[in-house]
């Protein structure tokens, strides 16, 4: 059995995330306190009290699914299980943060800084109501790509997520991703809808952010993953610093090739994947993309008990 550890995206949060973990693994409520510390205010009230819409801004939103990952990762080596678990790790999208800190690539307190920073970067490089992005459901990723192409005529229309066989996510100008879900259902998607996100990610429209995010993270120390990393935009593992930070940049406007990540781990040999943080979406995308590999969530307590080795 090969194992990789992979890690949720945005949409995954909710109020009250990670609290039984903290409540219950002093080292689990040490990682929310030293995010906490790094962005100098009470991001764990948020997350376990606050409200909704708040906590969905993404540049909360993106810290705190961090912090609930790390969190879930300090509970199960209190239990003893390590990442040397793991053959490879993965995020999707901000997930891929939670990876490369997994992996002792970030410091935990630069990631949370690097989290804060993206979400404002990317929430500021388009004014709210000029972008959009849309799920298509039932269509393939090349029919994705050809809607998403015809949809543009002049504005911004990518497909920025290729989830699993059979769902994929158009982004950028509102008018093209509005064109988009026309003609997706025209083409025969079984579903073409609008996602409640304030602002177009993974698209051309996001330059200003990965200009941004360029500037930070030539400023932090990074170190090479004690396990390879997966990277979102090119869907193989990588090494090296460098190439991380470079691949970090792209990934602003680049595609979260999430499929293609799935698949090149199972291509090496990858048997169960266990999704470490807040929801369950990961694995639901997984299973569609290939039903031979196993799943394993761990986002609650009683989930890292039960996996403590007899």
């Amino acid at each position: 059995m090969t194992i990789a550890f992979v890690y949720p995206g945005q949409g995954a949060q909710t109020i009250g995330m990670g609290r039984d973990l903290a409540d219950a693994y002093p080292a689990a409520k040490a990682v929310f306190d030293e995010v906490d510390e790094a962005l100098g205010e009470k991001l764990s009230t948020l997350i376990w009290e606050g409200d909704t819409e708040e906590l969905t801004l993404t540049q909360n939103a993106q810290p705190a699914l961090m912090a609930t990952s790390m969190a879930a990762m300090a509970a199960m080596k209190s239990e003893g299980i390590t990442l040397d678990r793991a053959a490879y790790v993965a995020g999707h999208s901000l997930g891929e943060y939670a990876a490369l800190c997994a992996a002792g690539t970030f410091s935990l307190a630069d990631t949370a800084r690097l989290l804060r920073i993206r979400g404002r970067a990317m929430q500021s490089a388009v004014p709210v109501g000029q972008g959009a992005m849309a799920a298509l459901l039932g269509l393939s990723f090349e029919q994705a790509e050809t809607v998403a192409a015809q949809a543009g005529q002049g504005d911004v229309c990518q497909v920025a997520n290729q989830n699993d066989p059979a769902q994929n996510v158009v982004s950028g100008s509102k008018a093209a991703v509005e064109r988009a879900i026309d003609l997706a259902k025209a083409a025969g998607a079984k579903r073409a809808l609008l996602l409640p996100v304030s602002a177009p990610f993974h698209c051309a429209l996001m330059a200003p952010a990965a200009e941004e995010m360029a500037n930070a993270l030539a400023e932090v120390d990074m170190q090479a993953p004690a396990v390879p990393v997966v990277a979102n935009v090119i869907a193989k593992a990588v090494s090296d610093p460098a190439e991380i930070r470079e691949l970090l940049i792209k990934q602003v406007t680049g595609q979260v090739r999430w499929m293609s990540s799935i698949e090149w781990m199972s291509g090496q040999g990858v048997t169960e994947i266990w999704e470490i943080g807040a929801g369950k979406a990961l694995s639901g995308m997984i299973r569609r993309i290939d039903k031979n590999l196993a799943t394993v969530n761990i986002g609650t307590a009683a989930d890292v008990a039960a996996m403590k080795p007899a």
